[in-house]
């Protein structure tokens, strides 16, 4: 008799749960069940607690992105320009560093800077002059990257000291470390980014979730008419939410600079549409409205997880990694599109 009423308390559960939800949870499941797999099947690498935290490392960057590009989408919007400025940042730095003998914390501003004025300029364009976001932000891509051009045309490797002592420091985290081939045990550690990609996850979820700017995201995505009924300034929210995207560019422009520790007009190719990825396979619908920066989380790891699960099993080529993330970006608009149309259709139904 108490089978029926678990099944029936747990489906209540899921009913009362809001799509955000529901969708945040479905990619963390997934995530869990793909690192389960790849423990299970490929048990030297991912049994380490170390091969976690080296994807968080490597990607720390486009966390950060693709928290920005969430917040944009959950307005209703898109950004296409992030990787641009990633680059531009990237160049900027390098630069500055190296050519002008220039110190850390002034390339840190430089950073923030760049990002701060594509924030203002492109979401001055789509809030104010009611420009498609799209054709703005594609307008601000081709802008960074030819700027990055024009800083410098030639890759290199930045040698000044304090930037080199700043990227070379590493956060220990005792007890999850690992004994390597040469029988030395070797502590687990993460990088500088990874701190402060998961502060600016903390920080919007927070801001999302209890804070009243979060809220007016959420209405002007789901419907802008209804929004400005409510007496929200739907201009003035499109325009934050574009303006905190640009900084986070140049937040996470700077992370990826640590990172590789380079400057090149090449660097974070692509990084738009795997931020765009991350957010749609962590819950985020293109329509607006839905979004949840956990779920983000947990979405570039697993646009990250599947890059090593596909490098681990021999696939070594480029086209393997595109197809297999294509194929899950595919099943997670596909489950999308089923459980809201299905939660729409019962509740027209009640």
């Amino acid at each position: 008799m108490s089978a029926p009423k678990t099944t029936g308390g747990f489906a209540n559960r899921i009913k009362r749960m809001t799509d955000t939800n529901l969708l945040m949870s479905i990619t963390i499941i997934v995530f869990i069940l793909m690192y389960l797999c790849a423990v299970l099947f490929l048990r030297e690498g991912f049994l380490k607690p170390q091969t976690l935290f080296n994807i968080m490392n490597a990607n720390a960057a486009l966390i950060i992105l693709s928290c920005g590009m969430t917040l944009v989408m959950i307005t209703g919007g898109i950004d296409i320009s992030v990787g641009g400025v990633t680059a531009l940042v990237s160049m900027c730095c390098a630069v500055y560093l190296d050519y002008h003998g220039g110190n850390v914390v002034v390339s840190m501003l430089i950073a923030l800077g760049i990002g701060l004025a594509f924030g203002l300029v492109q979401g001055f364009l789509v809030a104010y002059l009611e420009i498609q976001p799209f054709i703005v932000t594609l307008a601000g891509m081709f802008f960074a990257r030819g700027m990055t051009t024009i800083v410098n045309t030639n890759p290199f490797n930045v040698v000044n000291q304090s930037f080199v002592d700043l990227k070379e420091t590493r956060i220990t985290i005792p007890f999850l470390g690992s004994v390597n081939k040469k029988g030395v045990y070797v502590n687990a550690y993460i990088e500088i980014g990874v701190v402060v990609a998961l502060l600016v996850v903390a920080v919007l979820f927070f801001t999302l979730k209890w804070t009243k700017t979060g809220r007016n995201f959420y209405a002007v995505g789901g419907n802008r008419q209804s929004a400005l009924m409510l007496g929200i300034n739907v201009k003035k929210t499109v325009f934050l939410s574009h303006l905190i995207c640009g900084l986070l560019a140049g937040v996470g422009g700077f992370v990826y600079f640590m990172h590789v520790g380079s400057g090149s007009a090449s660097h974070a190719s692509g990084a738009e549409m795997n931020a765009i990825a991350s957010s749609i396979i962590g819950g985020t619908m293109l329509t607006g409205g839905v979004g949840n920066i956990i779920g983000t989380l947990f979405g570039a790891m697993s646009l990250a997880l599947i890059q090593n699960i596909v490098s681990s099993v021999g696939l070594d080529q480029a086209w393997w990694t595109g197809i297999t993330i294509a194929g899950m970006l595919c099943l997670f608009l596909v489950i999308q599109s089923v459980i809201i149309a299905q939660r729409r259709k019962t509740g027209s139904k009640e």
